[in-house]
Parts: C-alpha cells; structure tokens; sequence
C-alpha cells in the first residue's frame, strides 16, 4: 500500500479494453480501485522479475585473492611491462 511518503508518477499505459473489463471486476470484488490493483499487480511482476540478492552479492566468495589483493597483483602485472 502506498502511504504518504511514497513519490508517485502518473502515466499513461494503453491496456486492452478485455483486460480493462477484469481489472475493474476484480477492483469491485475487492474494494480497491483501478490503480490500486494495476500498482499491485507491476509490484507482483517485478518481485517475480527482479534477481534475488543471491545472485549478486557473493560473486567473489569463490576467489582465493581478496578484491584488494586481486587489484594489487593486476597493477604489477601492468608495472612490469
């Protein structure tokens, strides 16, 4: 649920008229409106779309040099040219 603090941008979005339809059926069954649903509904997709954190954080864990170590050795690399 959005709450005061939240920044909101209108859009325009095209959506079929069938799916206009089942979104407001839908927004009447449950006592939300239009935009209400159409916000939870992106916020669903997103969740479902977006990597989890595991999948970025942790890339180095199976590197036996640490990330400065790593830097260091590469820059003597370029040194002894």
């Amino acid at each position: 649920m959005l709450t005061l603090y939240d920044i909101i941008m209108r859009t325009i979005v095209d959506i079929p008229e069938e799916m206009v339809r089942r979104v407001d059926s839908l927004s009447q069954a449950s006592g939300l409106s239009r935009a209400e649903m159409i916000r939870r509904a992106l916020a669903d997709y997103l969740a479902a779309h977006t990597p989890a954190n595991q999948d970025v954080f942790g890339l180095w864990s199976s590197r036996t040099l640490g990330g400065r170590a790593y830097e260091d050795k590469l820059r003597d690399e370029w040194g002894s040219q």
